[in-house]
């Protein structure tokens, strides 16, 4: 679009203020990393710069927090962030929602996990931590989140607000035999990628890696989305970042076919059949927990599937109620 669209025009209006709001109310910059990834020749490094209150007046940390403290912050977009990777600098522009989404050369990092250090001035220094993948690598999960892993009865307003603003992090269940289906899957494949994929918002990110690590699941990094408006319009596409997610991996990791988990809840059916369609060689199966029809009511609204006709696709697909069916059925086919 030539000109942004008025909902990006007041996010940023009502971000300008109510930064300065909290800055002259004493509000400091505060760096959070997330975790990345990178290839033969990069590395993604994620992270987001937000004004924070200072630790010593709140009287706790930011480890263990009820969901709705994850969101008592304000993003500070356009700030220049010093990146350093095995000692090699780089400055990059947090974007309107303070987002840091670079891609940096490798600087000749081992596969294997790393740390890069993030400095943003006004704010102490920051660590994201970032996963390289051998070139050699051809193997990969990729996951839904919510209703995948974690029984968060998502979209469904009510319970969904409950779930995300008002439960505590450490009461939130895991959905049965998943993490025991990731770690027999990567049994032979310890330096196989797991990457979580999901709509959900960067302010959860910090809970959601903790809850995944509690539970067995296998570290890796989060793409999450920054819910709000967008230069296009009022909502974000979960759809679009969705497939964009998916192509952007088949695009860094050329070698990796990989496996795709997500839920019949939703649009991971016609998400993952899609992608399935366009790059049939990035994609060795497809696993689809399927929803009992209490938690379809409360993902949707009705009973039964939420149906769309998926692309055709010729990659093997099954389907289970739980981790533990998934499995049995995924050793047939891979």
């Amino acid at each position: 679009m030539s000109r942004p669209h008025l909902a990006s025009v007041v996010e940023d209006r009502w971000n300008r203020a109510l930064g300065g709001l909290l800055t002259r109310a004493g509000w400091q910059p505060r760096i959070v990393g997330y975790a990345g990834y990178g290839g033969a020749d990069f590395v993604r490094v994620l992270a987001r710069v937000v004004l924070d209150r200072p630790a010593e007046r709140t009287g706790r940390g930011n480890e263990l927090r009820r969901g709705w403290r994850n969101f008592l912050t304000a993003e500070v977009g356009g700030v220049e962030v010093t990146v350093t990777v095995a000692g090699e600098s780089f400055v990059v522009t947090t974007d309107r929602s303070g987002i840091v989404d670079a891609r940096l050369p490798r600087a000749g990092l081992a596969p294997g996990w790393h740390q890069v250090d993030l400095t943003v001035d006004g704010a102490q220094p920051g660590t994201a931590d970032v996963v390289v993948v051998a070139d050699d690598e051809d193997f990969g999960i990729v996951s839904d989140i919510d209703d995948t892993v974690i029984t968060t009865w998502l979209p469904r307003l009510l319970l969904a607000t409950y779930n995300t603003f008002v439960l505590a992090e450490e009461a939130r269940k895991p959905v049965d035999g998943m993490a025991e289906l990731y770690a027999g899957l990567l049994a032979d494949r310890p330096t196989a990628p797991t990457i979580y994929v999901s709509t959900g918002p960067w302010n959860a990110a910090r809970a959601l890696s903790r809850f995944l690590a509690h539970h067995g699941f296998p570290r890796g990094p989060l793409l999450l989305t920054d819910w709000g408006p967008t230069n296009t319009g009022w909502f974000r596409s979960g759809r679009e970042h969705k497939l964009a997610c998916l192509r952007g991996l088949a695009a860094d990791f050329p070698a990796i076919s990989w496996v795709l988990v997500g839920d019949d809840g939703q649009r991971d059916p016609v998400i993952y059949a899609e992608f399935a369609r366009e790059h049939p060689e990035r994609v060795r199966a497809i696993a689809l927990r399927e929803l009992s029809m209490g938690e379809q009511v409360l993902a949707h609204g009705t009973p039964t599937e939420m149906r769309e006709d998926p692309a055709w696709h010729a990659r093997p697909e099954v389907r289970g109620p739980d981790g533990h069916d998934l499995a049995d059925r995924l050793r047939g086919v891979l």
